[in-house]
């Protein structure tokens, strides 16, 4: 099944940014995709090319990208036809060797992952499959099919909301759930629960929602956070069946070997590395944590090394790993985490992050599969996240469009599965190795 024709426009994301959108057109039909964006991102992740034409968007428009793919990737495609039921992985290498830089910067990673899976989705209606089944096929992933555990971003900080607490995310997790139709019950009743609970102690006016649709109250410190979520679990009634998650985003406010927990108020609180290792270890003895995701700077490898000897927990590297296996191989060899998260577009093709998540997985870690904060409502992630067995997943809070685009989409293969005759399961307290666990 080849290509006959790929176009490009410009749309907007979930924070009003522009970002791209990519067709695919064979003769089944018109396939499309469309580019998430991350606002802290990594330094070492592939380039997001702008135009930075300061008139339009405020230089964020896309255009350039665009015309990359109409003018060059997309010809180029249709020259070499490729046929996308069979020939993904050689789509991604083919666009990798056109671009010609090592981050995808002269094209762009946008440019290039829209067509990677708009490509995909094209692929799996040409071998007449669901696109988790496709991309399980390229993974080559066997075993038990495994419907991830949603963790649910309930508040924000960092550079994500306007309060003034550093870190970035704590999520709720439920883990207790049978399913991923009650995870996703569990997940909305606690965050209405919560809206109660911020309302009742700050008032209505601090019921304001972040980029990815957490509540961001006038809170600065990880406890008085967790308490909050202690208060809204206990109020919705699941008390014992959900765990917490804790991003720091740690590089947004990092500097010259120090950690500034006041970055957003105009008061430096500089904290060294050992003091977010007392700090972060005294959090995970003190609540249910299920994981930890960038306690630390993308560059500062002493700590994450230095902590992960004695963290026992889910230590999952974003901006130090950006979903590109030669920053893994690197993890590895200095023992800096045990976990991967997975996001599509630091790494730029659809391949290139199923053979990061299954080098990742050879070494015995899990992979946790994430959203941007900048999103669409392209679901794609949560066909990846099936595909890869991945047992858990991150889209932001269970509402806004763009988030529960995701989530309605996992809730849509577990109805599947039940008139499957595959072999199906939902990763609960199992989600960090499910493939080993479930059986």
């Amino acid at each position: 099944m080849t290509i006959l024709e790929v176009l490009a426009a410009q749309c907007l994301d979930s924070r009003g940014n522009p970002t791209i959108q990519v067709d695919v057109r064979t003769s089944q039909g018109i396939f499309r995709a469309r580019v998430p964006s991350g606002a802290s991102t990594g330094k070492h992740e592939a380039i997001e090319l702008r135009d930075h034409d300061k008139p339009a968007f405020g230089g964020k428009g896309v255009l350039k990208a665009v015309s990359n793919v109409q003018d060059a990737i997309g010809p180029a495609l249709m020259e070499k036809m490729f046929d996308v039921k069979t020939q993904q992985k050689d789509i991604d290498s083919f666009m990798c060797e056109l671009d010609g830089t090592p981050n995808k910067g002269r094209l762009g990673a946008n440019a290039i992952l829209g067509v990677s899976m708009a490509c995909a989705r094209a692929g799996a209606a040409a071998a007449e499959m669901p696109l988790y089944e496709f991309l399980r096929l390229e993974a080559n992933q066997q075993g038990v099919y495994v419907l991830p555990v949603p963790f649910f971003n309930m508040l924000n900080g960092g550079v994500h909301s306007g309060n003034t607490m550093a870190f970035q995310e704590l999520m709720v997790a439920p883990t207790g759930a049978q399913s991923v139709t009650q995870a996703v019950q569990m997940g909305s009743e606690i965050y209405h629960a919560l809206k109660d609970v911020i309302t009742k102690k700050y008032g209505p006016e601090a019921t304001g929602i972040a980029d990815e649709g957490g509540f961001a109250p006038p809170i600065t410190t990880l406890d008085e956070g967790l308490n909050l979520l202690s208060a809204a679990v206990a109020a919705a009634g699941y008390t014992g069946m959900v765990r917490y998650a804790i991003d720091p985003a740690s590089s947004e406010f990092f500097k010259d070997g120090h950690y500034d927990l006041g970055f957003k108020t105009g008061t430096p609180c500089l904290k060294a590395p050992e003091e977010m290792m007392e700090l972060y270890s005294q959090v995970l003895a003190d609540w249910p944590i299920a994981l930890l995701e960038d306690p630390f700077a993308e560059d500062d490898w002493e700590s994450w090394t230095k902590f992960h000897s004695n963290c026992s927990h889910e230590l999952v590297g974003d901006d130090l790993l950006v979903t590109n296996i030669n920053r893994v191989k690197i993890a590895h060899e200095k023992k800096a985490c045990n976990a991967m998260l997975l996001k599509v577009n630091q790494i730029g093709t659809v391949s290139e992050a199923i053979e990061a998540a299954k080098f990742a997985k050879s070494l015995e870690w899990s992979v946790f599969v994430s959203h941007r904060s900048g999103e669409t409502v392209d679901d794609f992630i949560a066909d990846l996240t099936v595909a890869l067995s991945t047992g858990h997943m991150k889209a932001g809070a269970p509402c806004r469009g763009e988030r529960v685009a995701k989530y309605n989409r996992l809730v849509e293969i577990e109805a599947e599965s039940k008139t499957s005759w595959k072999p199906w399961a939902f990763a609960g307290e199992n989600y960090r190795f499910p493939s080993v666990s479930i059986i």
